[in-house]
């Protein structure tokens, strides 16, 4: 009777699709991972990226801690904005979340 058993183990194991087909769901999950997390994280990134290589004087931006102000100064690093009459700031590049709209400061 023992020696049925192992034969009949041996002949369930000998499966060719049975190692794919476990690993399966985990490709599946890394797929559908990588189009809903990773990808349009890139994509952002890719297009703050062209944002912040396109910056000019004389751009009206947002910061990521919430200041508007037109842009003065554009430097390799550093961009230097006047968010009042006469006040002038200097702020990293990447810290530029938004650019306006032309004539958006007069109407603030």
């Amino acid at each position: 009777m023992i020696s049925l058993a192992h034969a009949q183990t041996a002949a369930a194991s000998a499966d060719p699709t049975g190692g794919f087909m476990q690993i399966l769901p985990m490709i599946l999950m890394f797929a559908v991972l990588w189009f809903l997390m990773v990808r349009p994280q890139m994509k952002k990134a890719k297009e703050h990226k062209a944002l912040i290589a396109a910056l000019q004087k004389g751009d009206e931006v947002v910061t990521g801690g919430g200041l508007v102000g037109k842009i003065v100064k554009v430097g390799e690093n550093y961009v230097t904005l006047e968010i009042a009459e006469g006040t002038e700031v200097i702020v990293q590049k990447p810290a530029i979340g938004l650019v306006l709209p032309k004539g958006t400061l007069k109407s603030l």
